[in-house]
C-alpha cells in the first residue's frame, strides 16, 4: 500500500476553517489523503462549526485544537492556509513540503452581528461549503497550483 498524501489544514486558531476541512478530507478523501490541522495558536474547537459540519453527517466533535508543535508529524505534502494571517505567518516546514494559500472568510467574525443562531449559522454553512468543494478537488486542484512563499496564491 502506498502512503496516503498528508496535507496540513493551517489557521490562526484551528477552531473553525482548518477543523472543518480536515473533517470534510476525511470524509471525502481519506483513502488518498491523510488531513491534518492546527493553528498559530490554539483558541478550542468552535461549536457552531461543529453543529455546521453535524449537518451534512460530518462528526468533527472529537477532534482538538492543536498548534503545529502538537502534530505527530512534521512530514507534509502540502501545507493549506485558509486564513490570512496563517499564510502572514506560516512557520517553515522540512522537506519538500509546498504551501498553497485558500483564504476563507472567518465565520466567528462575520456571525458576530447574528440576532440569534440560525443568523450565525448561515454564515458557517456558507464556509462550510466552500470548503467541501474545495476539498473535492484535491488533490489535483494544489498540485497544479504555484506554491506561496514569494510566489502568487490562490484565492
Amino acid at each position: 500500500m502506498t502512503r496516503r498524501l498528508r496535507i496540513l489544514f493551517l489557521c490562526t486558531g484551528n477552531s473553525c476553517r482548518s477543523q472543518m476541512a480536515e473533517g470534510w478530507t476525511r470524509r471525502l478523501k481519506g483513502d488518498r489523503i491523510e488531513p491534518f490541522s492546527a493553528g498559530i495558536e490554539k483558541h478550542g474547537l468552535n461549536p457552531l462549526a461543529v453543529k455546521a459540519m453535524a449537518e451534512v453527517g460530518i462528526d468533527i466533535g472529537g477532534q482538538v485544537s492543536k498548534t503545529v508543535s502538537d502534530l505527530p508529524t512534521l512530514d507534509f505534502d502540502y501545507v493549506v492556509t485558509v486564513c490570512d494571517q496563517a499564510h502572514e505567518s506560516c512557520p517553515r516546514f522540512p522537506g519538500q513540503v509546498r504551501v498553497v494559500h485558500v483564504g476563507f472568510d472567518d465565520p466567528p467574525r462575520l456571525a458576530e452581528g447574528a440576532k440569534n443562531e440560525e443568523e450565525a449559522l448561515a454564515h458557517y454553512r456558507r464556509v462550510r461549503d466552500e470548503i467541501g468543494r474545495l476539498v473535492a478537488t484535491l488533490p489535483d486542484s494544489l498540485a497544479a497550483k504555484s506554491p506561496c512563499r514569494g510566489e502568487e496564491s490562490y484565492e
